[in-house]
């Protein structure tokens, strides 16, 4: 036996599911941290059990990798590497699936929650490459709906689109995310009913916007009083303007783009009153400052469709209007970090697992967390290599972790420790 496979040895009186983890993702989601998390929520347990509060943690995120499989074959997964590396205790039995439910239960959400805000953070480097715009940072918000499964209980909490009539199959839970455009990584969310409007959502997400940023934003989420309350955070904004709204020009500029500004939708109704009653007092113009980007985009078919951007960078020096353009374009690299979760990682098609809204918020937030921790992984991997994350392959690299995961493994990567009292949990 080789000096690595004796360091993975069993060790009289360790603990099995001390060695339980993610294979390469527990270096990103190490045991301290979880521990930590643990602590801060409220979750270490007072007495020893089969499934401690750490273990479960892990398990939730396997669940997330292995989204197609059952509770108990999940389990599998994750202690079969040890039981090959000769670290498997005889009697430590695989739990049923009820009692997978109970740990799951005991443990709630918000150590999930937690542990994404304290692990998910901004991972571009200056030299990754299609995530930065001068020294900006290109982030996005977007959103999504989730099917869950269909319980009184998920039902009341969620709601279902389609009205009385035409309901949707399932309850449907709405997220809307943070997300840095060059690597795919969602760094802040927030979750809820599909009811709730995303721009409400989104307000919430200004208070994780960061100084040095440029944050997109499609049609659907401009309102004037969103647009003013993300503008006087420390990040700048890109953001395309729906149809509607008349945007004056103040100054036309160099490079094509022109100064406007946005006028307080009750002051624009003010103004249509007082020019009907024909008052000789009309207020002058007043509003928030913007920069305007129009261009056309055609399409495969030939027909145009005409963008309009606004942007809080007043000055074509840091950012010429062609620039701000190619900047917005890279949205769609943040919906493409929504169909990653949506598609690939959960399964066409796929109905979240958990039948009551706790566990259904659980289980998002180790979504996100996994998601989040593959993204990381495939950055690093872009940036040793010198090349854009957009050239590495999601699924690919979802199927490696998988097989890395389940292929003898699931051990912790630091030395296994001794513990005393001889525990078999």
């Amino acid at each position: 036996m080789g000096e690595a496979e004796g360091s993975r040895a069993a060790v009289p009186g360790a603990r099995l599911t001390d060695r339980i983890g993610l294979g390469v993702l527990t270096r990103l989601i190490d045991r301290d941290l979880v521990d930590d998390v643990l602590a801060e929520t409220g979750r270490v347990e007072q007495r020893s059990r089969l499934l401690p509060a750490r273990v479960v943690v892990y398990y939730v995120l396997g669940l997330c990798l292995f989204f197609g499989e059952a509770y108990e074959e999940v389990m599998r997964l994750l202690v079969d590497g040890l039981r090959f590396l000769g670290t498997w205790r005889k009697e430590w039995k695989v739990p049923t699936t009820g009692a997978i439910t109970q740990a799951r239960q005991r443990l709630g959400a918000e150590p999930l929650r937690v542990l994404f805000e304290r692990v998910a953070v901004p991972c571009a480097q200056q030299s990754t490459r299609g995530a930065w715009l001068g020294s900006r940072r290109l982030m996005a918000i977007d959103g999504f709906v989730l099917d869950v499964p269909d319980t009184a209980d998920n039902d009341a909490a969620f709601g279902r689109s389609g009205g009385v009539k035409n309901p949707a199959p399932f309850p449907q839970v709405r997220v809307v995310g943070l997300g840095e455009c060059g690597t795919h990584a969602i760094v802040a969310a927030r979750l809820g009913p599909w009811r709730v409007n995303e721009r409400i959502f989104a307000e919430e997400l200004i208070a994780d916007f960061e100084p040095n940023t440029l944050v997109i934003a499609d049609r659907g989420f401009y309102g004037y009083r969103l647009w003013q309350a993300a503008a006087d955070s420390e990040a700048d904004l890109l953001w395309r303007m729906p149809a509607g709204p008349n945007l004056p020009v103040v100054r036309a500029l160099a490079d094509g783009s022109y100064e406007s500004f946005l006028l307080d939708p009750k002051v624009r109704g003010r103004r249509a009153t007082q020019r009907h009653r024909g008052s000789a007092n009309i207020e002058e113009p007043s509003g928030i400052p913007v920069r305007v980007i129009e261009y056309e985009v055609t399409n495969r078919e030939g027909k145009g469709e005409i963008f309009c951007l606004i942007t809080t960078i007043m000055n074509p020096e840091e950012a010429s209007a062609a620039e701000l353009a190619a900047a917005y374009e890279q949205r769609w690299e943040f919906e493409s970090s929504l169909d990653e979760i949506k598609t690939h990682q959960r399964g066409r098609g796929g109905v979240l697992r958990s039948k009551s809204p706790e566990m259904i918020e659980q289980e998002i937030w180790a979504l996100l967390l996994t998601h989040y921790a593959i993204r990381h992984l495939m950055c690093e991997a872009a940036d040793q290599a010198d090349i854009d994350p957009d050239r590495l392959s999601f699924i690919r690299s979802l199927r490696v972790i998988r097989r890395q995961v389940a292929d003898q493994a699931g051990f912790s990567p630091s030395a296994f420790e001794q513990r005393p009292g001889g525990d078999t949990d």
